[in-house]
């Protein structure tokens, strides 16, 4: 079974998480996947894999002979797809791009939108039918995941340390690190392979918090509403408005930070703002989350205390603040991309990884490529080869 299969068989699971549900995991279909990814595990040479009570995956390869002294290497990878855009009944196929516009179906890939697409001219893309996103964040991690260790498995004369492996539910919502369990992980440091393009090492991400804008309106017959009504709708789009609109994630790149509306509802009697907040610099992390408060009072000001009400609640901390100290793991894992011919490119993260929350818990844990690119939408994609080299970068990464 090559890597390649096994990823075409992940994204066949719906495994969207929903930010809406208080359970764990926050969708039930996860575990379905998880429940597969234990017997892959087990196939590959995890004899002791299983699945816990909150839906994570845990699995570890043995070292090979005579490397039991060497210390565990864990490898991370999240299960769950974003709810942003469907992962129901996703259809994948295998294309070779040839440079012009690839018609998806219900979508285009194109230079003209997408200029790096150029560089994988004459090579095999994994692509949908542009209804759904693919799942290559991160279920391209999982299948690297599962072939490195199939293939140490299958070559037991290469010598390998002992590989931990976890799968985390619910991380596209925040919570994929929540009950993630140190006692069942032997490794001491660890990668999350959950990345993209290939070649990228990252050990800088943004500082996040969620914010929750609440406007509370007073409905009246529109007849009979003049200076009566508070239309909740109108005022949570001055809430936007009020915003700096340069900063957000269209106009912002490298280490900019940005405030993100991610959703939005409402009525005449209430409407409800959600917003991701995001800086690589802490100091200016903290002065954005500020602005939401005394954005918040202002407006009260205006229209009446309690009219708005802002939440706002941290998600993670970049984690180069705790990697600083373990700065070879990055340089192992430039060793490593370097071996399998891969040049390696260190860049900060434009978002986190489960690896933000369990390098704050003791878990030193930078980021890795899959290889895949346009993620959380209908033009992800992921090229054939870039993921064949993956396999190839933990191989050596994990050579003891």
């Amino acid at each position: 079974m090559t890597v390649i299969d096994r990823f075409l068989k992940y994204v066949s699971f719906d495994t969207t998480s929903d930010e809406e549900s208080t359970t764990i995991p926050s969708t039930e279909h996860q575990r379905v996947l998880g429940a597969y990814l234990v017997e892959e595990l087990k196939s590959a040479g995890c004899t002791d894999a299983y699945m816990d009570a909150f839906g994570y995956v845990y699995g570890t390869l043995p070292p090979s002979t005579g490397c039991e002294a060497q210390p565990a290497l864990g490898l991370i990878a999240h299960m769950d797809t974003a709810p942003a855009v469907s992962g129901t009944n996703v259809k994948a196929k295998i294309v070779t791009y040839e440079g012009r516009d690839l018609n998806l179906g219900k979508a285009i890939l194109s230079e003209r939108d997408f200029p790096y697409l150029s560089h994988y001219r004459g090579q095999d893309l994994i692509v949908t039918d542009g209804t759904t996103l693919l799942g290559a964040d991160d279920k391209a991690g999982i299948a690297e995941i599962v072939q490195a260790c199939a293939e140490m498995t299958a070559h037991p004369e290469t010598p390998h340390r002992a590989v931990a492996v976890c799968f985390t539910p619910d991380e596209e919502i925040g919570r994929g690190a929540d009950k993630f369990d140190f006692s069942a992980f032997p490794a001491k440091v660890a990668y999350t392979v959950d990345g993209g393009e290939l070649g990228e090492i990252e050990y800088e991400n943004f500082n996040a918090a969620s914010a929750k804008i609440e406007v509370f309106g007073v409905n009246i017959h529109p007849g009979a509403a003049k200076n009566k009504m508070k239309n909740a709708s109108l005022l949570a789009a001055e809430f936007i408005h009020r915003l700096p609109p340069a900063e957000t994630p269209a106009h912002t790149e490298g280490y900019e930070g940005f405030y993100h509306l991610c959703d939005m509802r409402g009525n005449e009697s209430y409407a409800r703002l959600n917003y991701i907040i995001r800086d690589h610099d802490r100091t200016r992390f903290e002065d954005r989350k500020k602005f939401i408060e005394n954005l918040t009072a202002y407006l009260n000001s205006v229209y009446g205390e309690g009219t708005f009400v802002a939440t706002v609640t941290d998600s993670y901390y970049n984690m180069k603040e705790q990697l600083k100290d373990h700065m070879d793991l990055i340089e192992n894992a430039k060793a490593a991309m370097e071996a399998a011919g891969v040049e390696p490119r260190i860049l900060p993260i434009r978002g986190g990884t489960d690896g933000a929350r369990l390098s704050y818990e003791g878990l030193p844990c930078p980021n890795l490529s899959t290889g895949g690119l346009n993620f959380h939408g209908v033009h992800e994609f992921i090229p054939v080869p870039s993921m064949e080299k993956m396999v190839q970068v933990l191989l050596h990464l994990t050579k003891a």
